[in-house]
Order: structure tokens, then sequence, then C-alpha cells
């Protein structure tokens, strides 16, 4: 007569194997404040060019290369018209325009019509990006609240 446990320890062990897997996405996420020039601008006081920054922030996973672009604005009249960014207050403008350095030689946008985007890479934490402003001149320019809306990409 045999017992289970005598049958257990005779018996040849079976082996095998099994992978163990995962598949970590690239993945980017942006936010920024707003670009605020000023709200009480005298504009036969104030010096020309008025200057302003803001911040994006760009958080991509580790590895992940990144570019940033901006649209034109929404008062632009196109997505790449670069050279009209635009507030307006009602029906009058006010010009100005978005750079990649603090000298305001490069304009920002999406690497199209003498324009260029801000590249990285991420690091899976938070990476701040200055966005440089400003309007070239407050000649004639007609008292009012002026706004434009700035679309931001970011391509990974």
């Amino acid at each position: 007569m045999f017992s289970v446990a005598q049958d257990a320890r005779g018996a040849t062990p079976v082996t095998n194997t099994f992978q163990v897997t995962a598949t970590i996405n690239s993945s980017c996420t942006v936010s920024g404040s707003n670009l605020n020039f000023g709200s009480a601008i005298d504009p036969l006081a104030a010096a020309t060019p008025l200057d302003a920054t803001s911040t994006l922030t760009v958080t991509c996973s580790n590895s992940t290369p990144y570019a940033v672009a901006l649209n034109a604005g929404a008062n632009a009249g196109g997505a790449t018209n670069f050279s009209s960014r635009t507030m307006l207050s009602g029906a009058s403008t006010l010009a100005y325009q978005l750079y990649l350095d603090s000298g305001r030689s490069t304009v920002w946008g999406d690497g199209t019509s003498s324009s260029s985007s801000k590249s990285g890479t991420g690091t899976g934490s938070a990476q701040s990006i200055s966005v440089y402003g400003r309007i070239p001149s407050l000649a004639n320019v007609v008292p009012g609240s002026y706004t434009d809306t700035v679309t931001v990409t970011v391509t990974y």
C-alpha cells in the first residue's frame, strides 16, 4: 500500500517559464500661466517696447523627446501667421509677439513661416519654459482691455 506522501516524493518535478511584461507609453502634459503685459498701461508714459514673461510647464515621461509649438493666436488671421499676432479690444487691435529667448530675437511658432519651436527631453518631472512677450509699440493705441488666445501644442 502506498501513501499520498510517498507518491509525491517519488514524482519528478515539472518546470516551465512564463514572461512578465509591461508596455510603458510616452506621455506629456502642458500647462501655462497667462502672459500679462499689465492692467494699467499709460500709452503716453510707458516705455516701448513693452516686455512681459510667462511660464509653460511641460511634463513628459523620462527620456521622451518633445517639441513645444505655439500657434499665431486667435486674432492673427491664420494659425501660422506669426507676424500678425494681435490682441483685440472690440474692433481695436494691439500687435504683439512671442519669443523663445530673452533677447526677443527668435519668434516662437511651429517651425514654419520664419518661426521656431522649443525642443527638449522629458525627465518625468515638470520642466519650466519661459515665454517672452513684447508689444513693440503703443502709438495710437485705443484704450481698452486687449486679449488673444494662443494654443500650445506639445508633440512627442
